[in-house]
């Protein structure tokens, strides 16, 4: 006789559904899944997100950009879409609006002096790091050369490189590379273009026309003959040499070899000491 077993016909099989893994429905996954669900952990979003910020300052339109670590880029003459498009392809992280700008931003702008702001300068290599701590050190009113720069980082034959590096800065304002100028007199590349350069550095009183005619008699820095001491000419200490006492040169070497030593202040033709 032969036995046949009829497969199971729709009324003798449950009425489960679709099955996974080891015949589990999909109602079972769901509800093992919605188990698992927790909050994230707290201040995650502003750990992977930065937060945007329209600001008043020297320049029109401002928008800044900041994380948990500080300010992380500024930039002028955007609107909102053009600023965050321009940061996520810099960082390729989210910007969300912030309610108000981080402490401290707004006086910083205003004054030329970070006074404890924090920066978030993540993914600079050394050498850009080095060039922007360089630049952070140049009092308002004052400029100093590329070259300068380039010295101070630590490599001083990367004259070229440096201002690069400070065409790359993330926070233009903050770290002053407009006080970067040529040492031909003129003001030389900025991120904002060389007209708001230069109205920024006539808002700190700098003499641009003074420097440009120094420079076009061959004169880079300006020493005293009552100190003995010889300054980059927008130097606070060169400031205040009177006209009769101050003498003109066109690099350390021939202000040593006349006798003066370089100021301790703006430090001309000196690496910074460690």
């Amino acid at each position: 006789m032969n036995h046949h077993t009829e497969p199971s016909t729709g009324a003798d099989a449950p009425a489960t559904g679709p099955t996974g893994p080891a015949g589990l429905t999909a109602a079972d996954l769901a509800s093992g899944l919605a188990g698992l669900a927790a909050d994230a952990p707290a201040g995650l979003l502003d750990r992977i997100a930065a937060r945007r910020v329209s600001v008043p300052g020297p320049l029109e339109d401002l928008q800044v950009a900041f994380t948990d670590h500080g300010v992380a880029f500024l930039r002028a003459g955007m609107d909102e879409p053009a600023f965050t498009a321009a940061f996520r392809a810099r960082f390729a992280r989210p910007l969300l609006p912030a309610d108000r700008p981080p402490a401290g931003l707004v006086p910083a702008l205003r004054t030329g002096r970070l006074a404890g702001l924090p920066l978030d300068l993540r993914g600079l290599t050394d050498f850009e790091a080095a060039v922007l701590r360089a630049t952070a050190t140049i009092p308002r009113g004052q400029t100093r050369p590329y070259a300068w720069v380039a010295r101070q980082a630590g490599s001083p034959r990367a004259v070229r490189a440096a201002g690069s590096a400070l065409g790359r800065n993330p926070v233009p304002l903050l770290i002053p590379c407009h006080r970067v100028t040529r040492s031909d007199g003129a003001v030389g590349d900025y991120v904002f273009g060389a007209e708001a350069k230069a109205r920024l550095l006539r808002a700190e009183n700098v003499d641009l026309d003074e420097a440009a005619a120094l420079a076009a008699r061959g004169i880079r820095l300006i020493g005293s003959d009552t100190t003995g001491v010889v300054c980059y000419p927008t130097c606070a200490d060169a400031r205040r040499i009177t006209p009769a006492h101050r003498h003109g040169f066109r690099g350390l070497p021939a202000a040593l070899a006349a006798g003066y030593r370089p100021c301790l202040h703006c430090r001309p033709g000196e690496p910074r000491s460690a």
